[in-house]
């Protein structure tokens, strides 16, 4: 039986657990998974550690629209439209901005 990529991923975390790129993988296969409350606490822990581009807020705030919890997903699009402004990446704070005003709107 051949390792899964989270077990693969898990082993080297648990190796160097401080790995940003390691943990953002790991984030993106808890994703696939389904597993939102892995993704959330796994990329807190990338976030503390690596200065993010965008990507990782949108998939944060995705992870915490399942749970159900709106308030912490419009924090994480707010967070991601920073981020990708700071960056240079237009387009994404562009599309971060269009879901607060269609899916947040108040």
């Amino acid at each position: 039986m051949t390792e899964s990529r989270v077990e693969i991923l898990e082993r080297m975390l648990a190796s160097d657990p401080e790995n940003p790129a390691v943990l953002f993988g790991l984030a993106k296969e808890y994703e696939k998974l389904g597993r939102a409350e892995a993704v959330i606490e796994t990329l807190k822990r990338y976030l503390d550690l690596a200065d993010d581009e965008g990507n990782a807020y949108g998939m944060l705030a995705r992870a915490y629209e399942k749970l159900g919890k709106r308030t912490e997903a419009r924090a994480a699009l707010e967070r991601g439209i920073a981020a990708a402004e700071r960056h240079g990446h237009p387009s994404m704070a562009e599309e971060y901005r269009m879901i607060l005003e269609s899916d947040y709107a108040e």
